[in-house]
């Protein structure tokens, strides 16, 4: 699995290409914003969009979608949760990001906890650990490791349940869900640095706190 991170957006979201070595397909996942980076990615790789996935609904996870969409249309998977309001006024952040996408015409968000999802030669787990939205997911590709986070997990830290929707009891449990991987599962964050499990299981004092 060939995998290249572009931040992109006010602030600093990690947005991911995935390929398998001997496809030209790849996986785009939470396409924040700065459409034309990913491009430049896909081009640089020679690659079309298979699918986009969004580990959570907020603006600054998907705002670059419009774009996306117009050159390279794809299916999009959000979970059901997520996807009644992510495509609303109401997730609008101004002056950062003034309007929501449109709501795509393939949107895919009916699945389960747990469930496999495989195509262009990649597999994940699709893997619900709501908190800080109530549909967020995090992938999980068991063959390399590698776990994208979203906003959940963090280096050092998690995710936010300040915000409308979200919630710290829930967020706990998903992180003990997490914790249940192995120690070297790499951990794509939705933002800031590179982590693995095993670290976060020893540094993180969010984590320490789950016992």
């Amino acid at each position: 699995m060939q995998v290249e991170t572009v931040i992109v957006g006010e602030f600093a979201v990690n947005s991911v290409v995935l390929w398998a070595e001997h496809s030209r397909e790849a996986w785009v996942v939470d396409p924040g914003a700065d459409a034309k980076a990913i491009v430049q990615v896909l081009a640089r790789h020679e690659l079309q969009v298979e699918r986009y996935i969004c580990t959570h609904g907020h603006i600054d996870h998907i705002s670059a979608l419009d774009d996306l969409l117009a050159s390279h249309p794809a299916p999009v998977w959000m979970h059901a949760l997520d996807a009644k309001w992510a495509f609303t006024s109401i997730n609008r952040l101004p002056p950062a990001y003034m309007q929501a996408p449109h709501q795509p015409a393939h949107l895919q968000s009916s699945f389960q906890d747990g469930e496999k999802i495989s195509g262009s030669g990649l597999e994940a787990r699709m893997l619900a650990t709501p908190g800080h939205s109530p549909g967020s997911i995090c992938l999980y590709f068991p063959a390399k490791p590698v776990l994208l986070s979203g906003d959940t997990l963090f280096a050092g830290s998690v995710g936010r349940t300040d915000l409308p929707g979200s919630s710290w009891k829930q967020i706990q449990a998903s992180l003990k869900q997490l914790l249940r991987l192995p120690d070297d599962t790499a951990v794509i964050c939705g933002h800031g640095p590179l982590t693995s499990i095993g670290q976060e299981r020893q540094s993180n004092p969010y984590l320490q706190e789950l016992g």
